[in-house]
């Protein structure tokens, strides 16, 4: 028979990991909003993704309070202590996640100021292995499936490409013309606020990895 103890402590974990879709929910809408505002040039959505920091700091703060709850209050073991340390982890990455997609955002807002003719060059490409990556890491974290986690892992150098290759044209553009000094610097913000977007996403999808499996795979950790 099940106590009220283990009832609440399972009811505190379903609450735990609810507030975590939801939160991943919102970094995901601010992500996809921030790329549509790019490649729409479309201002009013970048200023919906700023609007969506303020939802995802302040679940921040509540998964936060929560864990630090759950810890005092239980002593959870085994996969509950994985998801728990995990879930604190997941917690921050999304946090920048959202901080990240407000960055694009902003740098939107500049390009579009600038009036400059736009080139985006490989960005569309990387902006959509971002999201796919994103999406998938949130998946295989709701369904707790670790082989959606390697997946995502496995588009992590393709984005550190892409990246490289924006940057590389976009500099090889504004020598060739220095009126798109302004518009260039601001394309190689939203690269690399991508690339950081799936390095989190990364961080997540080996956080999946580490609750089903009690495995370590940072650094090329779990090939050993």
């Amino acid at each position: 028979m099940v106590s009220n103890m283990q009832r609440h402590f399972e009811q505190e974990l379903d609450s735990l990991k609810t507030n975590l879709i939801k939160m991943g929910s919102i970094a995901e809408e601010s992500v996809r909003l921030s790329i549509k505002a790019l490649l729409n040039k479309d201002n009013s959505l970048a200023l919906r993704v700023i609007d969506n920091e303020e939802r995802i700091n302040s679940l921040e703060i509540e998964i936060d309070n929560a864990i630090v709850d759950i810890l005092a209050l239980q002593q959870p073991v085994a996969i509950d202590l994985r998801l728990i340390l995990a879930a604190q982890k997941i917690n921050n990455d999304l946090e920048r996640i959202g901080d990240h997609a407000v960055n694009i955002a902003e740098s939107v807002e500049s390009i579009l100021k600038a009036k400059e003719e736009l080139e985006l060059i490989s960005l569309p490409k990387m902006a959509e292995l971002a999201e796919k990556m994103l999406r998938n890491s949130l998946d295989s974290f709701i369904h707790n499936d670790p082989k959606l986690s390697m997946a995502v892992l496995k588009d992590d150098d393709t984005i550190d490409d892409l990246n490289r290759d924006v940057f590389r044209r976009v500099v090889d553009r504004m020598k060739d013309n220095q009126r798109t000094i302004e518009t260039g610097m601001g394309l190689i913000r939203i690269s690399r606020n991508l690339e950081r977007i799936a390095d989190l996403s990364t961080n997540i999808a080996e956080e999946v990895i580490f609750i089903a499996q009690a495995r370590i795979v940072k650094h090329g950790a779990g090939d050993k």
